[in-house]
């Protein structure tokens, strides 16, 4: 068993120990006692140096906590320096999430379902459909309120049969790590937190995004908050700074400025397709008639919306046959008259098929990818003769 000494004190960054076991050469060592905390319940390892070799990895294995190191360590005695940096953020922003998760079961009765620590934002998924704009400033002022009070944030061991008044009900018997904020929350958790909620800082919550009929809530607490307050902040600044304007008035001129964009992509789109159309019309009128009575073009370039109206156009007209070949990425389309003679549907699936790749559609317009150039040059061959 490792002695785990941040559940007395979290605040511990340097401690001596002793090596009780290794494993892969000296890479994975165990201790008798340690205050780096490993990945569990949300919350990542805590970053460091054992003996002076970086620990990248902290790991629970039952009762034994591993600590997976850059390169082997042999000494039967070693002192540990924990990243204090990382540790206290990791302590803000969980302390941050007991806080934020006993405010939503304050104000609106709303269960914390799970939790997750990432390396810039934390989130928790919470038992709710749907949260409005109103709720989450009522959630953010209050957390602010209990945050300016500094309320104490205390541990203690209780026995899991007593009545501990827990906002989530534990499953694990036996002794019970228990951290409360005071008035507020009482949560069994073995992870690492701050004295008071003074030290959580800002509270401030990012996005919702709907998932498995529940939300799940981005947030950021304390230097992460201050930091990522100041990034939008700059972000905006710099906005205004191009459109010359207000930042309080920079939303609605971006909002005015998407509109118009989109009516203008969406002007340039059917001109860009009545111009196709005429250029097919014209590549007809310009194609001499075969003997057998069918005008037929090929053309090579990208296939898209105006190469597929180019083709409708041309064989709009009447006896006529086009087809598109593609490099980039290797594809083809092919056109046909009602009157030419010709499914194109079953000549492209057909094609395309024999050379494993994809492809249909009906008797005027087929379109069809293959995997490589090479089985292009094979589809071609294959559709000339019959066109």
């Amino acid at each position: 068993m490792t002695e785990r000494l941040y559940y007395q004190d979290c605040y511990l960054r340097d401690f001596h120990a002793r090596i009780v076991d290794t494993a892969d050469e000296g890479r994975r060592v165990y201790l008798d006692r340690t205050a780096f905390y490993p990945t569990s319940g949300g919350q990542p390892f805590d970053a460091g140096t054992l003996g002076g070799v970086k620990v990248i990895d902290v790991i629970e294995e039952d009762e034994r906590i591993a600590h997976v190191l850059a390169m082997p360590l042999s000494e039967a005695q070693v002192e540990g320096h924990v990243d204090w940096e990382r540790r206290f953020d990791h302590m803000q922003q969980h302390t941050g999430q007991h806080l934020l998760s006993a405010v939503l079961h304050e104000l609106f009765a709303i269960p914390t379902l799970s939790f997750h620590m990432g390396a810039d934002a934390s989130t928790i998924e919470v038992g709710a459909a749907a949260l409005d704009n109103a709720r989450i400033e009522r959630i953010e002022e209050r957390c602010a309120e209990i945050v300016s009070e500094a309320r104490p944030v205390v541990v203690t061991f209780d026995e899991a049969s007593e009545d501990l008044g827990l906002r989530k009900a534990s499953e694990r018997s036996g002794t019970l790590r228990v951290v409360s904020i005071t008035g507020i929350d009482r949560s069994a958790c073995g992870g690492t937190h701050v004295r008071s909620t003074a030290e959580i800082g800002p509270v401030l919550i990012r996005k919702l995004d709907k998932i498995r009929g529940n939300v799940r809530l981005e947030f950021v607490c304390g230097f992460r908050a201050l930091k990522q307050a100041r990034t939008d902040f700059r972000t905006l600044l710099e906005i205004s700074r191009h459109l010359s304007t207000p930042l309080d008035q920079t939303p609605a001129l971006v909002a005015a400025q998407m509109e118009r964009l989109r009516l203008l992509e969406k002007s340039n789109q059917r001109l860009s397709m009545d111009v196709a159309r005429r250029e097919g019309r014209e590549l007809w009128e310009a194609t001499a008639t075969s003997p057998d009575g069918i005008r037929r073009v090929a053309q090579p370039g990208s296939i898209d919306d105006a190469m597929r109206v180019r083709a409708q156009a041309f064989a709009a007209q009447g006896s006529a046959v086009f087809i598109a070949v593609s490099e980039n990425p290797p594809a083809v389309l092919l056109a046909a008259s009602a009157d030419s003679g010709i499914h194109a549907g079953k000549l492209v699936q057909a094609a395309v098929n024999a050379v494993g790749g994809r492809g249909g559609g009906n008797q005027a317009l087929a379109q069809g990818s293959v995997p490589s150039n090479a089985d292009l040059n094979r589809v071609v061959t294959q559709l000339n003769p019959a066109i």
